[in-house]
């Protein structure tokens, strides 16, 4: 069985990875987030989720470089800790408090943060024209828990308005329409 702490080794990697390919005189192209250039997809990431940790959780990271001074640095100095924290056997005692209850603090980040940085990869990879190919199984298994919440996802103001597909279009592009990306 696949632990949170395996899943954010593989996911946060190939983000990792992604980040680590960035033309640097491509920081600045947009990215499918409205409003959003690639450099924001990284700092929304490395700033929302110490927050979660701290508000829900009271585990506070160690801050990093800025996004705009040098965005592999901040991801994997914030990532770097997550993955430490994922692989202490010390957290299985924490509890994350927060919408939507009280969890496991591995199980939070995992239903929380590490779908986040997943499905954040394509936006990252299709801002900087990288590869945008995530894991067809992943796409499956994330469009079948988020359909049943689909009208509190779309109430958050995370995800914008379902896209229409075709229907036999494949997971990710289902799923990438689901949250609202045109594909």
């Amino acid at each position: 069985m696949t632990t949170p702490a395996d899943e954010y080794r593989q996911i946060a990697g190939h983000f990792t990875e992604l980040v680590a390919g960035v033309d640097p005189a491509r920081w600045g192209d947009p990215a499918p987030c409205e409003g959003w250039a690639a450099r924001d997809v990284v700092r929304h990431l490395v700033t929302w989720f110490p927050g979660f940790l701290a508000h829900g959780a009271g585990v506070q990271l160690a801050p990093g470089p800025s996004v705009d001074e040098d965005p592999y640095a901040a991801w994997t100095t914030m990532s770097d800790q997550v993955q430490a924290l994922l692989d202490d056997p010390a957290t299985a005692a924490i509890s994350y408090t927060g919408p939507p209850g009280t969890h496991p603090l591995d199980r939070a980040i995992a239903m929380f943060f590490t779908g986040d940085v997943f499905l954040h990869s394509w936006d990252l990879a299709r801002a900087t024209g990288q590869d945008e190919h995530l894991d067809t199984e992943r796409c499956a298994v994330m469009l079948a828990g988020m359909e049943p919440l689909d009208e509190v996802l779309r109430t958050s103001g995370h995800y914008g308005p379902k896209q229409p597909v075709a229907d036999d279009a494949d997971p990710q592009t289902r799923l990438l329409a689901f949250i609202g990306r045109m594909v």
